[in-house]
């Protein structure tokens, strides 16, 4: 794949972490390494959404497992010069919004985010010096209820996710509901994010090109809320 440019998937799960994950965050690495990408954002599923780690466990032990995705994923991607990013997909009855630019340690210390309504979560980011970003807003699916939008309490929406439009993909396929995602961000004046939402390392494509190698999970969020990248999806198409 002939990539000009820094490549990021910015929505990535791992077994070790979402229990709709089918490969391990080394596994997921060594994939994204070999298709061309630059890094990734480990995101897999939050405590409310379709976690893999036992939600009996105490706070900080369930914040340890969770976090195996991402960290075996970042061990493996500095052995063969993969960046790897931390960040997750929070859930609110089917609603799902990406976190990034926080770590382990900010977790640690906010158990109360585990809780935290809509609003509150925003709040909590912020302060934190993170970001949001509303992930597939417009997607149907039996375990989304509704659509809900929450323009008000997000940075960015995911207007490009590869599972809905790429051939490679095998599920969620719908162009509409990134149609929709983009039209939505425009109208809110919102910054677009895009990844390919992968669970498996058979690789859809998707992610963000940027024109510089990003430096950490801080510089992701300066760089997205700065309107720097493309949205990447289909291995060649484009939409800035």
């Amino acid at each position: 794949m002939q990539i000009n440019g820094y490549l990021y998937d910015t929505h990535v799960h791992t077994s070790e972490g979402s229990a709709c994950g089918q490969n391990t965050g080394a596994e997921m690495a060594r994939a994204y390494q070999k298709a061309g990408y630059a890094g990734i954002v480990v995101t897999d599923h939050f405590f409310y959404g379709n976690t893999a780690v036992d939600r009996s466990l105490p706070w900080k032990d369930w914040v340890e497992q969770f976090c195996k995705g991402y960290e075996h994923a970042k061990e493996e991607g500095d052995k063969i010069g993969l960046q790897v990013f931390f960040g997750w997909e929070s859930g609110y009855h089917g609603t799902e919004f990406l976190i990034y630019g926080l770590n382990k340690e900010w977790l640690f210390e906010h158990p109360e985010i585990k809780d935290a309504d809509v609003k509150e979560q925003y709040e909590l980011v912020h302060a934190g010096g993170g970001i949001v970003s509303h992930a597939h807003p417009f997607r149907e699916e039996d375990y989304i209820p509704e659509i809900r939008l929450f323009p008000d309490c997000v940075d960015a929406v995911e207007g490009i996710n590869a599972t809905h439009e790429s051939p490679a993909s095998m599920s969620h396929k719908n162009i509409l509901y990134n149609e929709k995602a983009i039209a939505y961000a425009k109208e809110h004046g919102l910054p677009i994010t895009a990844g390919s939402d992968q669970h498996t390392t058979r690789m859809i494509g998707g992610g963000m090109l940027f024109d510089r190698k990003l430096s950490d999970e801080k510089d992701f969020c300066r760089a997205v809320l700065a309107g720097e990248a493309k949205a990447y999806w289909n291995g060649s198409e484009f939409y800035g």
